[in-house]
């Protein structure tokens, strides 16, 4: 049934799980409206659909029991894989959601799926999301394993590993649980 990652920060409750698609479903309608690229609700599932088959760990966020956005972990090879993430509810934007949430995905990466670096492509113009990767200790890297995990060619793409992911989160990594559902 996937895995449930819970965190009761300074926040609030923060919970994020790997839906099934009816569960996605549920929330497809909330989700079209958040995407940059306008989607209906039943293309939301079929992306989900497509993104479980190629291996995609795809979560749905919740803050106080409320749908907040989602975020997951794609092009996962060789301990390598790209985060990406979108609080798409306007209630739950501008509150530093999506900072908390990638620190949960980000522990489950590395501590379940024993991920080496995690990767983010940014477009330019997305000032809210380099500002998250800045928190979390990211760095730039424009090598050929980061280049691949570029989205467009104009991207900047961003990378952590988990030392440096252990250090700045470390407080963090005691008060978030990850179990199976």
């Amino acid at each position: 049934m996937g895995y449930r990652i819970d965190w009761t920060s300074d926040a609030g409750q923060l919970s994020a799980f790997e839906p099934t698609l009816d569960e996605v479903g549920n929330h497809a309608d909330a989700l079209s409206r958040g995407y940059t690229e306008p989607i209906g609700p039943d293309e939301v599932v079929q992306l989900f659909e497509e993104a479980a088959e190629d291996g995609v760990r795809s979560f749905l966020l919740f803050h106080d029991g409320e749908f907040a956005g989602d975020g997951d972990l794609r092009g996962i090879m060789d301990g390598n894989a790209e985060f990406a993430f979108m609080i798409g509810a306007p209630t739950a934007q501008g509150k530093g959601l999506g900072t908390r949430y990638a620190t949960m995905i980000h522990a489950f990466g590395f501590l379940e799926l024993g991920l080496h670096h995690i990767y983010a492509s940014i477009a330019p113009a997305n000032v809210a999301s380099r500002r998250v990767f800045d928190k979390l200790g990211y760095w730039l890297d424009d090598g050929p394993v980061a280049r691949g995990y570029a989205d467009e060619p104009g991207d900047v793409v961003m990378v952590i590993d988990r030392p440096a992911f252990e250090r700045v989160a470390a407080a963090a990594l005691t008060q978030i649980h990850i179990a199976m559902r």
